[in-house]
């Protein structure tokens, strides 16, 4: 895995300089089954330090590579390389992202990526999924946009947000059918809280950090943090084309524009998109795994995702 300066779009021209992982943001998909034993090689060609956290794992035996810089490790240079060494568990779902100066890499840089462990035996409310979609929540202050090492500080305003480090209308739908069994992976990569709201369902709150819960309840918005994961299972059986979105109303605009940030729908293949004259997205180009859903079907491994690179910064 490399560690590179890159430059994406946000959303429109807003673009962002990050630290990013493969030359993406967010990072690719690491999916891997609860005991494997993880090898990670990490090649920083920044000018920066940095070093990544695998934000879930516990780590016996092996913390040394929990990855936080004076504590566990030093940080890796800029130019050199460090392999991470460690065992898969718990399982569920997990992230990684740098743990230095993590209020401008983390909070403000996209220097995040999903970390998905299966566990060895599935509880049977898992083994009914037919579509797996992650997303990673964050927000972005424009002021520091091109000046890398700086922000993150107290007094910015964040004024974009995004879903997997696009904003509405960049952001995709989740494209599902009647009968679907869907499993939506939330992610707090950033440093705002969120209350999500998903309309014409209710979904079961199933897991809280990766450990599925006693007590799974029923709800139709879930309010999440900096740093933590919630899985909700949603059963597909409303038909039409219902909105997604971050019920801290500041947090669905792009810079001063409404309708915008933390915004997506969900479309049943039930209902012929095209026609509905109204709809914002009647005649969106579809981008596939943008929510990873492709790259979970897929054996065990490391996958990057063409939907989230970056161009190299100059």
């Amino acid at each position: 895995m490399t560690i590179d300066d890159t430059i994406i779009k946000l959303v429109d021209k807003q673009t962002f300089h990050t630290f990013s992982f493969n030359g993406q943001t967010p990072g690719p998909l690491i999916h891997v089954q609860e005991g494997d034993d993880v090898e990670v090689e990490v090649d920083n060609q920044t000018t920066l330090p940095h070093t990544i956290h695998w934000h879930g794992m516990f780590q016996r035996g092996t913390w040394k590579n929990d990855g936080v810089p004076d504590t566990t490790q030093p940080a890796i240079p800029p130019g050199e390389t460090f392999t991470y060494r460690f065992k898969a568990e718990p399982s569920g779902t997990m992230w990684y992202h740098c743990h230095v100066n993590v209020n401008e890499h983390v909070a403000m840089r996209g220097m995040w990526g999903p970390l998905i462990v299966d566990p060895k035996d599935p509880p049977p409310a898992e083994k009914e999924v037919t579509k797996d979609y992650i997303m990673m929540f964050s927000s972005w202050a424009s002021a520091w946009a091109k000046k890398p090492g700086y922000g993150g500080v107290p007094g910015d305003v964040p004024d974009f947000f995004t879903v997997n480090a696009k904003s509405f209308p960049d952001t995709q739908p989740l494209r599902i059918k009647q009968g679907d069994v869907v499993r939506i992976r939330l992610i707090g990569a950033g440093d705002e809280m969120h209350s999500i709201h998903i309309h014409g369902h209710d979904f079961e709150v199933y897991a809280k950090d990766g450990r599925p819960l006693a007590n799974p309840y029923l709800a139709d918005t879930i309010l999440f943090g900096p740093g933590e994961r919630y899985d909700l299972i949603l059963r597909a059986d409303n038909p039409g084309i219902w909105m997604v979105h971050d019920h801290i109303d500041k947090h669905t605009v792009n810079g001063s524009k409404p309708m915008g940030g933390m915004m997506t729908t969900i479309e049943y293949e039930e209902i012929p998109v095209k026609d509905q004259a109204f709809y914002k997205w009647k005649n969106k180009e579809f981008v596939p795994d943008f929510y990873y859903e492709e790259s979970m079907k897929k054996p065990f491994g490391m996958y990057d995702n063409p939907a989230f690179k970056g161009d190299p910064a100059p």
